[in-house]
């Protein structure tokens, strides 16, 4: 089937990396959502839901996109307890002019006790280069710890 694809969609950085144009540690897809880890992590499991059609804000898309994304942040969370027994998850969305992506993204953010996340919207430096430098081996850790959680997942 041969999509036809706007102008915005074509330079949408979002959509590329949800389609697989661009290379990301792809942790879970589907027809709706790819979820792959952040390039800059703020913490190791730092994973982005985005949904595969080209949305800018979560109020402009259909219910089963909606519901896919709720769902995929769902098994997200959990495949991040199982590996990294967080203090917490903050999951965040910033639409608008803070949307480096021009597309709807969803971060699930693993929390450490104590942490402040100020610097997360400030654009701080987090010292991240160890991360930055684990990438594949996370992902490999998350995309199993999720295939384990959708096998009794009933919203996969």
């Amino acid at each position: 089937m041969s999509e036809i694809l706007s102008h915005k969609e074509q330079a949408c950085l979002g959509c590329k990396l949800a389609k697989g144009e661009l290379p990301v540690h792809m942790v879970y897809e589907n027809e709706w959502v790819a979820c792959f880890l952040d390039h800059d992590p703020f913490n190791e499991g730092h994973v982005l839901i985005l949904p595969k059609a080209h949305y800018r804000f979560i109020d402009d898309m259909d219910s089963e996109t909606a519901l896919a994304i709720l769902n995929a942040s769902q098994v997200m969370s959990r495949a991040i307890r199982e590996l990294y027994a967080p203090f917490g998850i903050t999951q965040t969305q910033n639409g608008g002019g803070p949307d480096e992506l021009t597309h709807f993204h969803l971060h699930v953010v693993p929390r450490k006790k104590n942490q402040p996340f100020a610097g997360f919207y400030a654009g701080d430096e987090w010292g991240n280069e160890a991360l930055k430098s684990q990438l594949a081996d996370t992902r490999t850790n998350i995309a199993a710890a999720v295939k384990s959680q959708l096998a009794g997942f009933p919203g996969k």
